[in-house]
């Protein structure tokens, strides 16, 4: 019933809160970029307290984050990473499912923000004009993020990573930090449980590498924590 009464709390602060962010955050858009920047950080580390206070949940960071441009690869296991990504990168550019820009407000502000749209369904072009935003948001020194695996995976299952993930490694030419999480089992869920989340940032890999070996590597260690519930 705790839980419950938890889950509820939450939905209501949160999510009413989110629509003044998107809000506030159009109406920054105005003024260029930067705006939304600052509104989407104190989105998301507005979450962050209410994951704690209301929700009971502890966030534990592990590792070090590397400086420069850099592409985080990040086990995707619920929206908890997704939202929580502006406070734990500083202005982190994702590459994030082309569905989500249809979206009304939603879209026009993450599109201001830095997100690139994946779409899947266009091919080289589509690659191409991925590529094409994510080198120019890298010049600037923004950290670029990608969940390889494509969309979440439920916690204790090792998902396999899309293949547009291995081209962007070699045509970008960045050092890939992997970040394994498990929020899965507390948070993907109606009904949240209490906790601790852990995201732990693995070494860099080095850019040049077989498709297979960085594939491999990348998948060991955003599954580092992927342990099924109970083990």
């Amino acid at each position: 019933m705790i839980a419950v009464l938890r889950s509820l709390l939450f939905y209501l602060v949160f999510y009413s809160a989110s629509v003044l962010f998107v809000t506030v955050a159009a109406l920054a858009s105005l003024a260029g970029g930067a705006g939304v920047q600052i509104v989407g950080h104190g989105w998301s580390g507005f979450h962050r307290l209410c994951v704690r206070v209301l929700l009971g949940v502890r966030v534990r960071e592990e590792g070090q984050r590397l400086a420069g441009p850099v592409l985080y690869a990040i086990r995707h296991e619920s929206f908890f990473e997704a939202i929580d990504l502006p406070h734990f990168l500083d202005r982190p550019v994702v590459f994030a499912k082309e569905e989500l820009f249809r979206i009304p407000g939603w879209g026009f502000v993450s599109a201001r923000y830095g997100l690139i749209p994946v779409a899947r369904d266009k091919g080289a072009s589509g690659l191409r004009a991925m590529l094409g935003a994510a080198r120019g948001y890298s010049d600037t020194g923004r950290p670029l993020v990608i969940f390889p695996e494509g969309t979440r995976i439920p916690h204790g299952q090792r998902g396999k990573l899309q293949a547009g993930f291995a081209a962007l490694y070699k045509l970008l030419a960045l050092p890939v930090v992997p970040v394994a999480v498990d929020s899965g089992p507390l948070y993907h869920r109606w009904w949240k449980r209490s906790g601790t989340i852990t995201l732990r940032i693995g070494e860099p890999i080095p850019p040049g590498l077989p498709r297979e070996e960085i594939e491999m590597r990348v998948q060991d260690a955003i599954n580092v924590l992927n342990r099924a519930e109970g083990a």
